[in-house]
């Protein structure tokens, strides 16, 4: 059976095949595989791991790859992990993913029968011979809205100061009362959005204990410079010094960075996070990661209020 090592480096490997579309389904596939043999018996943070992976699907499936085959094939890894978890915050976002993923095969399934039928052909635009029809707009997103109402009523209250016109002032009242409205919408968002991040817990004690110690030597000082020197007592390295190295790649003495760690999480330089044994940290960090991939692609999706259908 193979080490968590091992199983460590697969995992990686997998993940950065995600991002390669023709790889999309195999890797998928080989990780369901994975978790089905290996998950019940790892170690937290090797569980932490296959949870993050399966996270990435699901990020991926949202913003990037929209092909049924894809959906598919993470339906089938969000079921298996969803069996296999024992955190019910875990649980609550898979199932999530599953109910996601069951929606928009349902519609794929539900476009096709409209497409099939004879009278829609007719309805359908096309750009130019041979090229890709054009779907009706999506509703625009409610900060979009708000963004083109205030918009509007700043022109208009523009308009009105340059010049008396009661249908300027009469428009103005009707935009505002318009945007005073969608904003009974709007606000539970941007509330539900704002919450406040929780207090990041210690770094995972499994991690802390396979940070790699270096043992300091004429050779590595005369590669560092003499000037080098401990992140966190600024005393200048020697011979025969240990140091700690993060993956940022800054360097500490051992007794200085362990209580560092106790406490929090990151380097005490660059804040690069390190992973923790709280599964609902975690799970938060996961769901904060996939908001803001979604965010970035509703951005990217929508310019000067024009919908790009991609």
């Amino acid at each position: 059976m193979a080490s968590e090592d091992d199983l460590r480096e697969k995992l990686q490997d997998l993940q950065k095949q995600l991002g390669k579309k023709q790889m999309f389904e195999e890797a998928v596939s080989s990780i369901k595989s994975l978790i089905r043999e290996s998950y019940p018996s790892a170690s937290p943070s090797l569980r932490n791991l296959f949870y993050s992976v399966v996270c990435r699907v699901s990020t991926i499936l949202k913003t990037r790859y929209t092909a049924p085959g894809f959906w598919i094939a993470g339906l089938g890894l969000f079921m298996e992990a969803e069996r296999l978890v024992s955190e019910s915050s875990e649980r609550e976002h898979l199932r999530s993913s599953i109910a996601q993923a069951q929606e928009q095969l349902r519609e794929v399934e539900n476009q096709s029968e409209v497409l099939d039928a004879p009278q829609n052909n007719a309805s359908r635009g096309f750009l130019f011979e041979g090229h890709l029809t054009v779907d009706p707009q999506p509703p625009q997103p409610e900060w979009l809205v708000q963004s083109n109402l205030l918009t509007t009523v700043a022109t208009l209250f523009t308009a009105e100061s340059s010049q008396e016109n009661s249908n300027t002032s009469e428009s103005a009242v009707n935009l505002i009362q318009e945007l005073v409205d969608s904003l009974d919408n709007a606000l539970p968002v941007i509330m539900d959005n704002d919450r406040v991040a929780p207090r990041a817990p210690p770094a995972s004690k499994e991690v802390v204990a396979n940070l790699p110690i270096t043992t300091i030597t004429e050779e590595i000082l005369a590669k560092i410079g003499p000037d080098a020197e401990c992140s966190c007592c600024k005393e200048k390295l020697v011979v025969s010094d240990e140091v700690q190295e993060l993956p940022c790649k800054h360097a500490f003495h051992p007794p200085c960075l362990k209580p560092w760690l106790d406490e929090h999480n990151s380097c005490p330089i660059c804040r690069h996070e390190l992973q923790t044994d709280d599964h609902a940290y975690e799970s938060w960090k996961e769901r904060e990661k996939e908001a803001e991939e979604e965010r970035r692609g509703a951005a990217n999706a929508i310019r000067g209020g024009e919908y790009m259908y991609v």
